[in-house]
């Protein structure tokens, strides 16, 4: 199962490099593709897998861990920029890519694909209580305080998470949908997560960039190595502490693990922060976490049995 999943992924990541080359895709099409992601596969992938989270002690664990990475995040950018000395954006960019991770476009796919069935539950847990408020939170405070917009008050926070498809859908899917829909429904919903993955990785192939920005070369390898290594080994020292055991535990690393948002990537961009920075974590990221996903998978199929 990882290794279909992971041959599809480089496939569908060349095929969308290869259709940009060749100019069959307008610029808009990676916007319109993640847009179907955005209101038709991921919410259909937390209908199908949210109802099955029964309320456990050990899931307030789960929720706990970006919390906590995202606080040991600050302090660790703070260091790297007088270190390095960075400048203002680039610190923005190695906050907004090192506490966000891809938990949904790509945690969801690949959690099932590396872990199992049993661990999706946990992936949207901690991607809709953790990585989503952060980014509407944290990271729409960082947006404003390094790209020279207002700083959002509690009703614009509180705006953006009511209008997000997949909250939305969690909401419903753990108030009034049942854990075992119809079988049409299920099969449905089943449908639409599937095609989650090769969407999401074609839309990444047609939008990637990895012109390598060679003046940020450090915050670049800095961010990666914090991203793909630092974090989920932060998430493996807190799980015990935390409670976490066997699935719980692996897919709370795993989720930690991801390269970074490319969400977050987007914003910074749009903002005008470091835009090539943002960019090759983006893209450098995606292609290095081939690589050091199953290497995490590995180790914690043998760290928590």
């Amino acid at each position: 199962m990882a290794f279909d999943a992971f041959a599809l992924i480089l496939a569908m990541l060349l095929l969308g490099m290869a259709l940009r080359r060749l100019g069959v895709f307008g610029d808009a099409a990676a916007e319109t593709l993640n847009q179907v992601v955005l209101y038709v596969c991921l919410p259909a992938a937390v209908l199908r897998y949210a109802p099955q989270l029964g309320f456990d002690l050990s899931l307030l664990g789960l929720v706990a861990v970006p919390w906590l990475l995202l606080a040991l995040t600050v302090p660790w950018v703070a260091w790297l920029t007088r270190r390095l000395g960075l400048r203002r954006d680039e610190r923005a960019v190695l906050l907004l890519t090192t506490a966000l991770g891809n938990t949904s476009f790509l945690g969801f796919p690949l959690v099932h694909a590396l872990l199992g069935e049993a661990a999706l539950p946990y992936a949207v847990a901690y991607d809709q209580f953790g990585s989503f408020l952060i980014l509407s939170s944290f990271g729409l405070y960082v947006l404003a305080r390094y790209g020279g917009d207002r700083e959002p008050g509690v009703a614009d926070i509180g705006r953006r998470i009511v209008r997000f498809p997949p909250f939305l859908a969690l909401v419903f899917g753990l108030t009034l949908m049942p854990a075992e829909p119809p079988a049409w429904i299920a099969g449905g919903l089943q449908r639409l997560a599937d095609a989650l993955l090769p969407l999401v990785v074609l839309a990444i192939g047609i939008s990637i960039r990895l012109k390598l920005p060679r003046d940020e070369l450090k915050p670049l390898i800095a961010g990666l190595a914090g991203k793909l290594v630092l974090m989920p080994l932060l998430a493996l020292a807190l799980a015990l502490p935390l409670g976490l055991r066997g699935t719980l535990a692996q897919a709370a690393v795993l989720e930690a693990a991801m390269p970074p948002m490319i969400t977050a990537a987007a914003l910074a961009i749009s903002h005008r922060l470091a835009p090539g920075l943002a960019a090759a974590l983006v893209g450098y990221g995606i292609l290095l976490s081939l690589f050091t996903l199953p290497a995490w998978t590995w180790l914690l199929t043998r760290t928590f049995a």
